[in-house]
């Protein structure tokens, strides 16, 4: 599509959406977003650098467990840190594992949290997982007197809960199957010598009933016991899916394959501190955006203003993406590291208009006209633009596979600002030469 005048159309379009979404919140935005179903307002999500909070890293004790489960374990602690902080009501916590021949640590970033000791004590004990039955049906006064868990259990058990000897020490491990005459995913469940003697036992009171999983407090699952199970080995069938079946499993492992885990590092960041560097981020940013105005129009004259248009609204859309990935689970943290990210993208961004400028007054010399010297020179350009930076892209993936943290945001937003600046190069700036320079 040639037609600058589309393309114009098409980027004053963009550019008014993007500005909806970067401008601070206001009550025609929030009401639009409501009307179309969206609840939840659209804000920068901050890492732990900037809003404050804690991290630790825990060290897993895996020594006694066999090597080939050891990143199972490792896997099923994550999954339990995870519930336990987001029962506690912890904003976009950030908990991830890092894997080495002999080494294994679990990474926990707790945003807004200040207290280290509480956040220690939420996250560093072993899950404990618990198997539930009901005795026959108890009064109210009875119920009523329970602990919270009992109260939870009463409707699904039918009776007073009663929390039998099997636990998470007799559970060998838990695996996900498919029935091999409906092909559903189940979950399959192994105990110990001695755990099959207490499960044996307990299948055999709780024929036609159920009988509660519990792991920290939550019901995991209450499946009915059909027969007597005296082999050990257990079936937990229902309509799951196979992702369902699958975190099923991996929570029950939690309790199965506990793991100790040791402090390596405590740090607490203030807000005030993650303030300070925000607003000194944001000023270094603003001096070198209009450094790079002021640079590129004493250099190149109009087509430096042009250049800077077009920087402008690539900065826009680069935020705009940031804050709309808010609305979605795999949102943008914005750390230090991630700002430094994005304004390293609108100096690659300047690369790939110097670079077309460059072209063109070459084709100019050549004694090209204006129009045919902007047209040859996007795309003699194009060439270096798109292997620079696929180049950047390809390394950028490698450190978000392989590195951890501040690492892979930085590589995140650096992809993000890439791609974008691409369209800023090819498609923004283009379309206002065409314009200046329409014969």
């Amino acid at each position: 599509m040639k037609n600058p005048r589309i393309i114009s159309v098409l980027i004053i379009v963009l550019t008014v959406i993007a500005l909806f979404v970067v401008l601070p919140d206001f009550s025609l935005r929030n009401s639009l977003l409501s009307k179309i179903g969206v609840g939840k307002e659209m804000e920068f999500r901050q890492g732990l650098d900037l809003k404050g909070g804690v991290n630790i890293t825990f060290k897993a004790n895996t020594d006694s467990i066999i090597t080939s489960d050891r990143d199972k374990a490792l896997d099923s602690a994550k999954e339990v840190i995870e519930r336990r902080v987001n029962l506690f009501g912890v904003s976009e916590p950030v908990i991830q594992t890092s894997k080495t021949s002999e080494d294994r640590r679990i990474i926990v970033e707790l945003p807004g949290v200040t207290n280290v000791n509480e956040a220690i004590s939420l996250i560093g004990t072993t899950a404990k997982l618990t198997f539930w039955e009901g005795e026959a049906t108890a009064s109210a006064d009875v119920i009523a007197s329970g602990s919270a868990t009992e109260l939870l259990l009463a409707p699904i058990l039918g009776g007073n809960p009663k929390e039998t000897t099997l636990t998470g020490g007799d559970l060998k491990t838990s695996s996900v199957g498919f029935d091999q005459n409906t092909g559903q995913p189940q979950v399959q469940l192994r105990f110990t010598e001695a755990g099959s003697k207490k499960f044996a036992d307990i299948t055999k009171r709780n024929v036609g009933k159920p009988v509660a999983i519990v792991l920290d407090g939550v019901v995991i699952t209450a499946p009915n016991v059909n027969e007597p199970i005296l082999t050990g080995d257990a079936v937990i069938t229902g309509s799951f899916t196979s992702d369902e079946a699958k975190a099923l499993s991996t929570q029950l492992n939690a309790g199965a394959l506990p793991i100790s885990l040791t402090i390596l590092e405590q740090h607490v960041i203030g807000p005030t501190l993650g303030a300070v560097s925000l607003q000194k981020s944001l000023f270094a940013g603003l001096i070198g955006f209009f450094t790079i105005v002021v640079f590129m129009t004493a250099l190149y004259g109009r087509l430096g203003i042009v250049a800077s248009i077009a920087l402008f609204l690539y900065t826009i859309f680069v935020l705009s993406v940031f804050k709309l990935s808010s609305l979605t689970p795999y949102g943008v943290t914005l750390t230090l590291a991630g700002i430094a990210g994005f304004i390293l993208s609108i100096g690659m961004a300047v690369d790939a208009n110097v670079l077309i400028f460059e072209r063109i007054k070459e084709e100019l010399h050549m004694g090209r006209s204006k129009s045919q010297a902007v047209e040859l020179g996007f795309k003699r350009a194009w060439t270096s633009i798109r292997d620079s930076n696929v180049s950047t892209i390809i390394t950028s993936m490698i450190l978000i596979y392989f590195g951890t943290g501040i690492v892979r945001g930085f590589a995140v937003v650096l992809i993000i600002g890439v791609v974008v600046s691409m369209f800023s190069a090819i498609i923004v700036t283009r379309s206002f030469m065409r314009i200046l320079y329409k014969e």
